[in-house]
């Protein structure tokens, strides 16, 4: 998604692990830094991958009632939700509508 059409990947949500507890291990970045560490993902893991899109900045705060986010900036934001099992094949998409 190119910055030169004015769009922003958000910066400070991220993905996550599916397990106990809704946020688990591994915390997964919606974008791609070359000094992140990698992680390994293993057969078994469930994963929550919820990449936002924001039309402008990639800056976001966090609403009033302490859930909601909103653009720094105002603008519009996008944001979309799959749960994936890693297997040992092919990973399988859980919230396929």
């Amino acid at each position: 998604m190119p910055k030169a059409a004015g769009f922003s990947v958000v910066r400070n949500l991220v993905g996550h692990g599916i397990g106990k507890d809704l946020h688990e291990d591994p915390y997964i970045p919606n974008f791609w830094d070359r000094k992140q560490e990698d992680e390994r993902l293993k057969a078994g893991m469930t994963l929550a991958l919820e990449p936002m899109v924001n039309v402008g900045g990639f800056e976001t705060i966090l609403g009033h009632d302490g859930w909601v986010f909103k653009t720094l900036d105002g603008k519009l934001s996008a944001h979309y939700e799959n749960t994936v099992l890693v297997t040992k094949g092919e990973p399988e998409i859980l919230t396929k509508i």
